[in-house]
């Protein structure tokens, strides 16, 4: 079949939730993707922050292929050792002390918020408890994720979702003391705001809510679902800011293509928190994934991913820098490593278009930003040839 005769299938088959691009993926390789007709494009995009280690890394799939020739999946009722072995590793890069694997970002951010929840009410009693989250946060599409996501058009046609919670606006201390009362169980923001616009947060912020959870005995959970895993530069981006939460959300490049994520806590919230029955999940936690979990960390450090990452990320920064200057339409540029943004005065769709056609695959943070989310196997040369076709994009639109 061709191209449309694919995509005229699966528009007859799938749910409609999605505005897909109009391509058919054949392969990947390195830095490229491939379509059914051959064609071949740069990828800046990365399956969403996903394929940390670019596509067809040979001993990543070697050791996948091993795991499912001896078992993929047996259930939480056992012990495996791809799952173990993770975990240990999980714990070293991350200085966490326990895990539960999910089979996503979103069901991290499920457990997180019951195990806060969990913890509260094991510390007063009580089940009525807030959650303090951000304006123009995104954490997910399930009940509780999006109850805490701050984007009312996300929110609106699913109400009522899970209650007591209650929004701050990001990097304003203020904002966020002022929602804390004897009620707050949790405040969860992301390191850095992804869907948002790509807003790091800033040291005094991340710092000062630190220091307020502290005093009042409040849980910090940090989502590092798209930033986390080397993306900013170190494994995790709150591990810039010597600051450390309380739980955490993993996903996305901890797995590498295979479905994956995580939910870590420090000893304290695991010992007065979630415990036998209160939480679940049939495969999450099984063989294969914990497999690329395991083949992912040790990948990260036999190939220097974060060196490259901070070299690569600061050449980034420059040429986008630098194409700023040359655009008035271009009205910011942000971010941090190899997760960046630009903020244009119109919406980029024209711009995504037009770079989709030649040959190099971008993605928006909202209706007027560019978001920059490579492979961190990404070279000097791939960000030379991206700003090339960019470039030539907004100069036609």
């Amino acid at each position: 079949m061709n191209m449309k005769e694919y995509i005229d299938e699966a528009e007859a088959a799938l749910l409609h939730t999605y505005n897909r691009y109009q391509i058919v993926w054949d392969r990947g390789d390195g830095m490229y993707l491939y379509d059914i007709a051959g064609k071949k494009y740069l990828d800046f995009v990365a399956g969403i922050a996903v394929f940390a280690l670019g596509y067809n890394n040979k001993a990543y799939n070697d050791a996948l292929k091993a795991q499912i020739d001896k078992v993929i999946h047996t259930s939480n009722y056992y012990y495996n050792i791809p799952a173990i072995e993770a975990a240990k590793k999980l714990k070293k890069i991350s200085g966490m002390d326990r895990i539960f694997f999910t089979n996503s970002g979103a069901e991290a951010v499920e457990g997180a918020l019951k195990a806060a929840r969990k913890y509260a009410f094991l510390r007063d009693s009580h089940t009525n408890h807030d959650i303090i989250a951000m304006n123009h946060s995104f954490h997910g599409r399930t009940m509780g994720a999006l109850s805490v996501t701050g984007n009312v058009h996300y929110r609106e046609a699913f109400e009522p979702l899970i209650g007591n919670v209650k929004f701050a606006d990001f990097n304003n201390f203020e904002s966020v003391k002022a929602q804390v009362t004897d009620k707050t169980c949790a405040i969860i923001f992301e390191t850095v705001q992804g869907e948002g616009g790509i807003y790091p947060a800033t040291e005094a912020f991340i710092k000062q809510v630190r220091a307020l959870c502290d005093e009042r005995d409040i849980l910090l959970i940090l989502d590092e679902i798209q930033c986390g895993m080397g993306r900013t530069g170190t494994m995790f981006a709150w591990q810039q800011y010597g600051v450390k939460p309380d739980i955490m959300t993993s996903a996305k490049a901890i797995g590498c293509g295979v479905p994956v994520g995580a939910f870590l806590m420090t000893e304290k919230v695991a010992q007065q928190s979630l415990t036998s029955g209160d939480h679940g999940t049939t495969y999450g936690g099984n063989p294969l994934a914990c497999t690329a979990i395991s083949k992912v960390i040790d990948l990260f450090e036999e190939q220097r991913i974060l060196e490259n990452v901070k070299e690569t990320g600061a050449y980034l920064y420059k040429k986008l820098d630098e194409l700023a200057v040359k655009y008035d339409c271009i009205k910011a540029h942000r971010g941090v490593g190899l997760m960046q943004g630009l903020e244009c005065d119109v919406p980029v769709n024209e711009i995504i278009n037009e770079a989709i056609a030649k040959g190099l695959l971008l993605i928006n943070a909202g209706a007027n930003i560019i978001r920059f989310i490579p492979p961190l196997i990404v070279s000097k040369a791939d960000v030379d040839n991206m700003i090339e076709i960019i470039d030539a994009c907004f100069a036609k639109l």
